[in-house]
């Protein structure tokens, strides 16, 4: 699989804006001590943490995107939105978060079938990582196997609403019982996670 120069650059923007916003959330700043939270063991291991943890379920989420796109014959790349990781850096100074790095953009003849399983291995990859952070809270890292259970699952519900360009309306579109089966594992956990735990 290859990886043009700006794409590389774009995964690379997108994961480090990501991890910056998540760490800005959680270790809030503010005009006055900005410069001293940022160069604070704090904010570097909050920084690090985000980078592993939110970080790695974007960008394997989109990567999965890439590889089944690849696997059908499409020219796919991802591209970075830099307006919405701005948002999501400033939204992470003002407390609140809202993160669409970018996208897996796909050119080429493609069945339905084949768009809908494109769409379905983003979510789907993210339910794997889940069940890794689910393992690796339980024995080696609470910290960490926590937070990337939290992300991963959070990701897959969301990317599954079956809504404008998020995966689950593409997968709707190509297969009802396939977005059925789909919802059950990542809308459900994530409504559990949101309304229950």
């Amino acid at each position: 699989m290859n990886f043009s120069g700006r794409e590389l650059r774009d995964l690379l923007v997108a994961w480090l804006a990501l991890g910056l916003a998540f760490s800005l959330l959680y270790v809030p700043v503010s005009a006055t001590n900005l410069t001293e939270v940022l160069a604070s063991a704090a904010f570097l291991e909050e920084f690090a943490l985000s980078l592993a943890t939110v970080g790695v379920a974007f960008l394997l989420h989109e990567l999965a995107h890439k590889v089944v796109a690849v696997r059908f014959g499409q020219h796919a790349e991802f591209r970075a939105d830099f307006g919405m990781l701005a948002l999501a850096v400033a939204g992470g100074l003002a407390g609140f978060l809202f993160a669409a790095p970018g996208a897996v953009h796909h050119r080429g003849r493609i069945t339905p079938r084949e768009h809908g399983l494109i769409a379905l291995a983003g979510p789907l990859t993210n339910v794997a990582l889940a069940v890794v952070s689910l393992g690796v809270m339980l024995t080696v890292a609470p910290n960490v196997g926590w937070r990337g259970l939290f992300i991963n699952v959070l990701l897959a519900g969301f990317n599954m609403i079956p809504f404008g360009p998020l995966d689950g309306a593409t997968v709707l579109e190509w297969s009802k019982p396939a977005y059925a089966a789909a919802a059950v594992i990542t809308i459900g956990p994530a409504l559990l996670f949101l309304f229950v735990i």
